[in-house]
């Protein structure tokens, strides 16, 4: 009934362009039931928000926001393609290709504006996620990694949905439509091959969207850098070392080879520093020196259950000291390292100088009855000045 009544209005509005060719009349038709579909969307948008009920509420203004240019769009296309049927000035085939065009960019208008709604909706549960405060860090970037890659995978599923059925609408151009559908034959063939290291990513995609190996902003070890997720996307992941460099690598590697992922289940790490001293350095007061000056540091996280002072090592020159504590990050804790290295090399220095590392030498004979220097090697004695000025040998001193 509503669409009589619609359609007999348009063929009223018809009536005015009678003047005009038929074709023109028509297409001036279906222009002014757009131009009325877009002033209604434009009046509907702007004193939707100004409601008392809705003015406060940022949410409303930031869909219409988004989505408005989509909506708009959207009701021009249903506008015109309702009144299409009085529109009379066509030729059949004419009519029947501006309805295919409009069932086309109405499934595509549709699609997409999904598409971007969806987005826009995922990106607020997202900040409402970061911005609670009862939330730890380790939980947002779950949330982060999840539905930042399944919306991607969602998105490429159904943007290949709606151009697929956006495509069956043309008679000419079916059967393209029907296989991104469902390929078969030699479609299969293509995938299979060709297409294979996509689908292997895509899926691998999938797979760390559910398992998480990985997340946004975990701090990796590749080829020997720390580098930090920076992006996943659908078929790869950038990561964002520490000098700006980017690594650009397939999804698939972090499911096939193994990695280092320092905070996987937490931030904090612990960092360790090592020192060569003397045998001869106290250990006990290098422990009490390393106790002092970690109190001093303000990136140490004060857990007493992280913190060590151990002889680890030696060998016949020097001993080798461990210290650790903890960070709240891999950004602390290197920072941590670096100032308790320099803070305990200076006290060293200043107040134990005998624990620095030395070099000894012994020299020892080759038998029992050797001396331990052959006489052939020893330099001839030097007859040394007496007191007072005197000399006390030949008046030419033997050559060494």
């Amino acid at each position: 009934m509503i669409k009589q009544d619609y359609v007999h209005s348009m063929s009223k509005l018809l009536a005015w362009f009678d003047w005009l060719p038929p074709s023109l009349a028509s297409s001036m038709l279906l222009i002014a039931a757009a131009l009325f579909a877009l002033l209604f969307s434009r009046l509907i948008t702007e004193a939707l928000p100004r409601l008392p009920g809705l003015r406060r509420i940022a949410f409303i203004h930031e869909t219409i926001a988004r989505l408005q240019n989509h909506v708009r769009l959207l009701l021009m296309i249903v506008a015109a393609s309702a009144a299409l049927p009085a529109a009379t000035g066509f030729s059949w085939s004419t009519t029947q290709f501006l309805a295919h065009f409009f069932a086309f960019a109405f499934i595509i208008t549709l699609g997409f504006g999904l598409i971007k709604a969806f987005r826009f909706g995922t990106d607020k549960y997202l900040d409402r996620i970061a911005n609670r405060a009862q939330v730890d860090d380790i939980t947002v970037r779950s949330h982060q990694t999840q539905i930042r890659i399944l919306r991607r995978v969602i998105e490429i599923t159904f943007g290949v949905i709606t151009v697929g059925a956006a495509l069956i609408v043309f008679p000419s151009v079916r059967q393209y439509g029907v296989s991104l559908f469902a390929s078969a034959g030699a479609a299969s063939l293509v995938v299979g091959l060709s297409a294979r290291p996509a689908l292997s990513n895509l899926i691998a995609g999938i797979q760390i969207a559910i398992t998480q190996p990985i997340r946004m902003e975990d701090m990796l070890i590749l080829n020997g850098d720390w580098a930090y997720v920076e992006e996943i996307n659908a078929t790869y992941v950038v990561l964002r070392t520490w000098d700006r460099r980017r690594y650009i690598v397939p999804i698939a590697y972090f499911l096939e080879n193994p990695f280092q992922n320092w905070t996987h289940s937490s931030p904090s790490l612990i960092g360790s520093i090592f020192l060569w001293l003397d045998y001869q350095t106290p250990v006990d007061e290098v422990r009490r020196m390393f106790q002092e000056e970690l109190a001093k540091s303000k990136d140490w996280d004060h857990d007493m259950g992280s913190v060590g002072c151990q002889v680890a090592d030696s060998n016949a020159q020097v001993i080798s000291i461990r210290l650790i504590a903890g960070a709240r990050d891999a950004n602390a804790m290197w920072d941590l390292c670096c100032d308790l290295r320099e803070r305990m090399l200076k006290r060293l220095r200043e107040e134990m100088p005998q624990s620095l590392p030395r070099n000894r030498t012994a020299i020892v004979p080759g038998a029992a009855d050797e001396p331990a220097w052959p006489d052939s090697m020893v330099s001839p004695p030097v007859n040394r000045p007496m007191a007072g000025g005197q000399y006390n040998g030949p008046d030419i001193l033997p050559k060494r």
